[in-house]
């Protein structure tokens, strides 16, 4: 079985140091005095040779021996060791989630770095951030004791810890889980009693010590999830003085034997099976109408992970999409068309061959310029200086998380699908990498909330945020970008492309308000069709935007030719292949097709 770790951090050099711009974030209070411009090409050189060398050595090993279940614990592949602790210890890991932590990375070049943790060895790779988000939550609302008890051991990866949420019997329908709290003597500490499972990094052998963050209603609390509570339940108990204590009822049921991912422990949790877990709230005790903080706080930690979900499903595909790239330089086989009787040629030479590599090139540039959009603006709420850079970043985000969740870790596969094309035999077989993303890269579209979810929440719910103002805002903010561009020397036809798209999309908005108050089953039938074309017409506007710097830097005289010149035409491809979608599938919407809810259950 062979693992090939192709990656270039071009891409990142011009989205950082050309296209955003990052001296609002690096000129931040935060960061003023030990990051500046100059500092990026270091960073992102020295971490992609670590990964290179540390890390993807290790990515064998985590499909072949995988997490292992015996006896009621977990064990990693023992290479997985050496490469967790040389990340952490190096800088590379939880402690870039430290708000206050010295030295820490802002986001938009932390996650540039994550992004090569996961090429490199996608199923290591949680891992690595695992206990500095939860952490944060705990810093965010816990109380001096409990982040002084739990943080700082987190930060550095000697605790790891986990977020418990789903149930076996309350997957996406959170507010149906059974979990329960019961008070004790102790206001603060509460007897545990649940089980939870598809826990990523539930149990392992990394750290001696694993703080779940657990959600569970407190006895009496109200129903749904208004009733849920927050509690750091820790594998074995915390001692007052920061030692531990006694295992804490926490008991490893199993763990899932999965199609991809298989260095990473997915497990089934249970906690209180003696009756003796406890676990110390988060935050008040539910109010009086039995309302608990949990979901709220759950939350400050699931947007940044919906993010990072679609950012990692990009990982994976970049990989498949280099191999892709390098297999077709290499394999000869056919003649040009247009020369029947020439020499054999590199598939790459091969028009469809070019098409398939454009498509997944297109299509994951287009996904990570709205990743790195969207952690832009993540950095400008945590330390922008201008109180208005703020505001639009915390407005835009609302509508850029579902998109690059959903979108990205769909498209993720389907590029590797590509990838697995232009490989032909070899890529259905084990021996190249490809196959193994394939398998790798699925899970990303179901973590964190479905992508149908994500969905929903797009058209039910940002939609309407400040009565519509926080999505007309966005669309406006496309709309003059493409008026101001219309008439473009070069571009004209892209922008025109992106004109009519808009315009269909606007029209599709009134068509769906319509649909909420007349035939409501046609807004979930379609919405998942809807996130779609709405990150497709926002990417295209992205990927414009970075046309127009690559064709400034070639007038310049720039030497890095090639580059831009890609940079445009894979502009030009997105623009002119992938955007007309958003027309086709608004008129799809339009018609009201209804024949998937009208056909007869027995007829499937």
């Amino acid at each position: 079985m062979a693992s090939n770790f192709l990656y270039s951090n071009r891409d990142h050099k011009f989205i950082l140091k050309e296209w955003l711009d990052v001296t609002k974030i690096l000129g931040s209070k935060r960061y003023q005095d030990y990051l500046s411009i100059d500092d990026i090409d270091g960073v992102l050189d020295q971490s992609l040779k670590v990964c290179r060398d540390v890390v993807a050595p290790t990515n064998d090993d985590g499909d072949t021996i995988g997490a292992k279940f015996n006896d009621g614990k977990v064990t990693v592949p023992p290479s997985f060791h050496k490469a967790f602790r040389f990340l952490q210890d190096n800088g590379w890991g939880a402690s870039n989630s430290d708000v206050d932590g010295e030295g820490a990375l802002p986001e938009i070049l932390n996650q540039a770095v994550r992004e090569y943790i996961i090429g490199a060895n996608p199923s290591m790779s949680p891992y690595i951030g695992l206990s500095g988000g939860i952490a944060s939550v705990i810093k965010m609302f816990g109380s001096p004791e409990q982040i002084a008890l739990y943080t700082p051991k987190m930060f550095e990866a000697i605790w790891e810890g986990t977020m418990c949420l789903t149930e076996p019997g309350g997957g996406s329908d959170v507010g149906d889980m059974s979990s329960k709290a019961y008070p004790t003597d102790d206001p603060k500490v509460y007897k545990i009693k649940g089980t939870k499972c598809f826990i990523t990094g539930g149990d392992h052998d990394l750290t001696d010590q694993i703080i779940h963050l657990v959600l569970a209603r407190v006895d009496g609390a109200a129903p749904g999830t208004k009733g849920l509570s927050l509690f750091i339940v820790p594998k074995i108990w915390v001692n007052e003085d920061g030692s531990l204590g006694e295992y804490n009822d926490v008991a490893t049921v199993g763990i899932e034997h999965k199609m991809g991912l298989k260095g990473s422990s997915t497990a089934v949790l249970s906690f209180g099976e003696e009756g003796y877990c406890r676990g110390v709230l988060l935050g008040s005790a539910p109010d009086e109408k039995g309302f608990g903080q949990g979901m709220a706080q759950m939350f400050m930690m699931i947007n940044g992970s919906r993010m990072d979900t679609g950012h990692s499903a990009l990982a994976v595909a970049t990989v498949a999409y280099n191999n892709a790239v390098n297999y077709a330089r290499e394999r000869v086989q056919g003649r040009p068309i247009n020369n029947p009787k020439g020499d054999r040629v590199p598939i790459i030479q091969h028009e469809d061959v070019r098409r398939m590599l454009l498509t997944q090139k297109a299509t994951l540039e287009a996904c990570r310029a709205m990743i790195f959009k969207g952690y832009y603006y993540l950095d400008l709420i945590a330390h922008g200086d201008d109180p208005a850079d703020v505001n639009h970043a915390k407005r835009s985000i609302e509508v850029i998380t579902p998109l690059v969740k959903a979108y990205c870790s769909d498209q993720g596969w389907l590029m590797i699908t590509e990838a697995i094309q232009v490989l032909g035999g070899y890529g259905f077989t084990e021996e190249y990498p490809v196959a193994r993303q394939a398998r790798d890269v699925k899970i990303y579209s179901i973590w964190e909330g479905t992508n149908f979810i994500q969905s929903m929440d797009l058209v039910g719910r940002k939609w309407n945020l400040d009565k519509g103002n926080v999505f007309k805002e966005w669309m406006m903010e496309m709309a003059t970008f493409v008026q101001a561009n219309q008439n473009h020397d070069t571009f004209a036809r892209e922008f025109a492309l992106l004109g009519k798209a808009l315009m269909a999309y606007q029209d599709l908005v009134g068509t769906v308000f319509g649909y909420f108050k007349e035939n409501i089953r046609l807004v979930p039938l379609y919405s998942t069709r809807i996130l779609r074309i709405t990150a497709e017409l926002y990417c295209g506007c992205l990927l414009m935007q970075q046309a127009l710097v690559a064709k400034e830097k070639l007038s310049q005289g720039n030497n890095d030719q090639d580059f831009y010149n890609g940079k445009i035409q894979t502009a030009k491809f997105y623009v002119l292949n992938i955007v007309p979608d958003v027309a086709a599938t608004v008129r799809i919407i339009k018609e009201a097709d209804t024949s998937a809810m009208d056909i007869p259950e027995a007829a499937f």
